[in-house]
């Protein structure tokens, strides 16, 4: 088992989730059950995910979390440029 709070790559998606929370706080109420809960889904997903994989017993399975984490990094980045071009 590896101590995810250790790595670094996951202090920084923890960041990235909490920066994602306090700019979403700006944005329209109308956006509250689309681009701010997908983006905050996406966010809070990453460094989840490198925890969960972190508590797996094997390097396959580690491997599986953080590619999953790699695929919410893609989502969230889409979803960065549409809130942006909005």
């Amino acid at each position: 088992m590896i101590d995810f709070k250790k790595l670094e790559f996951w202090k920084k998606a923890h960041a990235v989730a909490l920066r994602i929370y306090h700019v979403s706080k700006q944005f329209p109420k109308e956006e509250v059950y689309g681009l701010t809960s997908q983006m905050r889904r996406s966010a809070i997903s990453i460094p989840s995910n490198i925890a969960e994989g972190c508590g797996r017993n094997t390097k396959p399975q580690l491997n599986n979390f953080l590619a999953i984490a790699a695929g919410s990094i893609s989502e969230l980045q889409y979803q960065s440029l549409v809130a942006f071009d909005l």
